[in-house]
Formats: C-alpha cells, sequence, structure tokens
C-alpha cells in the first residue's frame, strides 16, 4: 500500500471518527431537546391543573359568600318588616273595635228614634247613658307615612368595578422562575442545598426552600429566610429526595414560582453520638447530648460512634446550653477512641476549649477564639495537603498533612496537622466536667 493510500486511509478513518462523534453529540442533544420538551409540556399540563382547580376553588368560595350575604340581607328584610307591621296591625284591630261598637249604639239609636211616645224616653235615655260612656270623641291615632318604616336595599356600586379590576389581574403565568437550585452537596444524614437567582431584576427578599421523598406528594418547608444555602438534616441514607426553592420580592407577600425540583440523595451516614454514657443523656436521634448531673464516675470524653467525619466537609457542634466551664472541657475531632481520658487535649486530636483556647496534639497554640456560650458553634474543617510515604518495621505505609481550620464566632484558625497514618474517617468528641451543657452536632 502506498503512502498516498495510507494516508488516506486514516484521513478516512480519522472522518468516521469525527463523524460517530457528531453523530453522537447531536443524539445527545436531541435528548436535551426531548427533556426540555417534556418540561415545557409537563409544567404547562400542571400549570393549567392549579389554574383551573384555583379559580374553580374562588368561583366556589365567592358564589356561596354571595348567597350567604343575600341569605342574611334577606333575613333582615324579613326582621324590619315584622317589627314595623306589628303596631300597625296593633291600631287596626282598635279601630275594628271601635268600628263594632260605632255601628252597634247607630242601631240603638235608630231603634230609639223609631219607638212610640211611651217608651221612648226611656230609650233615648239608655242610648244617651251608653253614647256617654263609650267616649265617641277618643279616636286611635294612625302614624303618618313618614313615622313608619319604607324599605330600601343600599348597595355599594364601587364593588363590582374594584372586584373586576382586581380579578382582570389576579393570578399570572411565569416562564422562568427568578430563582433555582445551583448545587446539592450531600452531608452525613443530609443534603447541603445552594441556590442562586437568575432573574437580575429580581430584588429577593426571602427564600422558601422545601423537600420530599420521591416517592411523596407532599413538599414540606426545610427554611423561610435570606440565606443562600441550608442544610437539610435527617434524611435517611440512599433514599432520593426532591428540593425546590422559590423567593419573595421585595416589599411583596406572594411568593414566585418554584424553582424546577432536584433530586439528590446522601450516602454518608448521620453523625451520632456513642450511646451507653452514664455522664451523658442523648437524643432519640443521638446527635443532641447533655452533660447530666451524674456522679458516678469522673469526667470523661464522650466519642461518636463511628469515625463518620471525613476531609473536605463542614463538621459543626451547636451549644444549646452551656453549663459552667472548666479547663479541661472540649470539643473536637480525634483518630481513635481512647478510654479513660478526661479530655481532648491529647495526642492524635484536635480540640478547642470552653474558653476558646485551641489544642493540637496536647499543646496548646497561642492563636485563641471566642470563649464557648450558649448559641455558639464551632465549625471544624479539614482537607489533605500532603501524603508521606513511611516504612516502619519493614511495613510500608504514608503519613497524612491535613490542613485544619476551627472556626468560632466570626473568627478562625487554619493550622497543619500530621497525622501518624491515612485515615478513611475521624471521630469526633465532647468532654464537660460540669453538667448543664447540651451540644448538637451535625
Amino acid at each position: 500500500m502506498s503512502i498516498e493510500t495510507e494516508a488516506l486511509l486514516q484521513e478516512a478513518k480519522a472522518s468516521i471518527e469525527a463523524a460517530q462523534n457528531y453523530r453522537s453529540e447531536l443524539q445527545h442533544r436531541v435528548q436535551g431537546l426531548d427533556l426540555a420538551r417534556q418540561q415545557i409540556k409537563g409544567s404547562a399540563t400542571q400549570t393549567r391543573a392549579v389554574l383551573v382547580q384555583h379559580f374553580q376553588a374562588l368561583q366556589g368560595t365567592v358564589s356561596r359568600l354571595l348567597e350567604e350575604r343575600l341569605a342574611a340581607l334577606l333575613l333582615e328584610v324579613d326582621a324590619i318588616e315584622q317589627d314595623s307591621v306589628r303596631p300597625l296591625d296593633d291600631c287596626q284591630k282598635l279601630i275594628e273595635q271601635g268600628v263594632s261598637t260605632a255601628d252597634e249604639l247607630l242601631r240603638e239609636g235608630e231603634a230609639a228614634l223609631r219607638c212610640g211616645v211611651g217608651e221612648q224616653d226611656d230609650k233615648l235615655g239608655s242610648f244617651t247613658k251608653k253614647a256617654l260612656q263609650i267616649q265617641l270623641d277618643s279616636l286611635p291615632e294612625v302614624p303618618s307615612l313618614a313615622e313608619v318604616s319604607c324599605l330600601s336595599a343600599q348597595l355599594d356600586d364601587s364593588l363590582l368595578p374594584a372586584v373586576k379590576g382586581r380579578i382582570c389581574t389576579h393570578g399570572s403565568v411565569a416562564s422562568h422562575p427568578p430563582v433555582q437550585i445551583d448545587e446539592l452537596v450531600e452531608r452525613p444524614g443530609g443534603i447541603l442545598v445552594r441556590w442562586c437567582k437568575v432573574d437580575d431584576d429580581f430584588a429577593a427578599q426571602d427564600y422558601r426552600l422545601q423537600y420530599r421523598r420521591s416517592a411523596s406528594s407532599h413538599f414540606e418547608d426545610a427554611y423561610v429566610g435570606q440565606d443562600s444555602e441550608y442544610l437539610v438534616l435527617h434524611l435517611d441514607p440512599h433514599t432520593e429526595y426532591l428540593f425546590r426553592v422559590c423567593a419573595r420580592g421585595d416589599g411583596r407577600w406572594e411568593w414566585s414560582p418554584w424553582s424546577i425540583p432536584q433530586t439528590a440523595c446522601t450516602t454518608l451516614a448521620p453523625h451520632e453520638w456513642s450511646p451507653g454514657s452514664e455522664e451523658y443523656s442523648l437524643s432519640s436521634r443521638r446527635d443532641i447530648a447533655l452533660r447530666n448531673d451524674s456522679q458516678l464516675c469522673g469526667a470523661g470524653v464522650l466519642y461518636s460512634q463511628a469515625p463518620t467525619y471525613c476531609c473536605r466537609q463542614t463538621l459543626t457542634f451547636k451549644i444549646i446550653s452551656a453549663g459552667q466551664p472548666d479547663k479541661r472541657d472540649s470539643v473536637g475531632v480525634c483518630v481513635d477512641r481512647r478510654n479513660g481520658q478526661d479530655s481532648l487535649q491529647r495526642d492524635q486530636a484536635v480540640c478547642i476549649t470552653t474558653s476558646g483556647a485551641v489544642f493540637v496534639n496536647g499543646k496548646e497554640m497561642t492563636n485563641q477564639l471566642p470563649a464557648i456560650s450558649t448559641g455558639s458553634a464551632v465549625t471544624f474543617d479539614m482537607e489533605v495537603v500532603n501524603v508521606f510515604p513511611v516504612n516502619i518495621n519493614n511495613n510500608e505505609g504514608a503519613s497524612v498533612k491535613l490542613r485544619v481550620t476551627i472556626g468560632s464566632g466570626s473568627r478562625e484558625v487554619v493550622f497543619d496537622w500530621l497525622l501518624e497514618q491515612v485515615c478513611e474517617g475521624l471521630f469526633f468528641g465532647c468532654s464537660f466536667t460540669h453538667p448543664g451543657w447540651k451540644v448538637f452536632v451535625f
């Protein structure tokens, strides 16, 4: 085969490979278009259903309220009518009684006039006496038309234009939510959710984060506030959850449309304190420890159930309540669990005391953080800086240097921590001499 033919063959193979890659990319883009079309059609169908349900419910409610108001007004008309007619009926009864009495008197008078001469005097005398007793000059008072009720309906003509104006502007359809979920990061027993604005013209006052299991249909609130990230805790490992976020504009009361739901799950077991200590009481989830007033044994270290803390994660100790401080108190991270220790101020451990002192392998650093009290949050962040091969007793191994950042309040200290061997995970722990200290770890 000539050189020219070989070149043409290679060029043909390259063109075929390029065509295959090109076709693969086009097919991938077709899949992207299909997903986009599904999102448009799916969201449109859901929006239609929401609009129909909302306006049907609104129509039913408005119709019911109008019917209830009409019934109340008609009852009011009936009550006023009855109260106004009742005295007229009483007056009419008096008049009818008077007419009946006058008719009877007229008949007697006419009969007396028709009597003969002998009886006429007696009849006329009896008639005259009876007429004086009836008081023919006493007449019941009949109210004038101005004195009786004249019912009318008082209706606000401005209601219909106002309602019409509100109805004509009620609701809107948005094609792009102003905020979207930017990142989902797994954490032990939880997911760190970060979101961002995608509409620069939208001024957000508050954010609202919701989540639900993928198998559920009900979202529940996880966070409402001004931060743009939140750690959702108490999630079951290896279980998918859906997250969505919306925002409320500055000076507005209604929430924006929801972001596109994002799915995530955590494969990391939640941080838990080790049970069985007589000195500490644990919550049902074992993420909160309370130093009780047990005096059965001396102060000791409460360790985690397992080495669940890994590098490139943030470990947080939240102080829920504080007791009396002691120089042996500490919260921190260690390589192993050692029984019989009264503090984490020891080898193969880093910690901070309640006074704010930082200890590395049992030695106090010159830098100091603020003292720990109720409401304090102490964070530990670590990352691998370097790994050094070592040979101990003809066994090859490696030591590791970690870059440790401890934060408390608005301050932090950064230092390097050299471990004798590489660890997949680290234990965390706390030690409090006096009762009353309550710490939440996540």
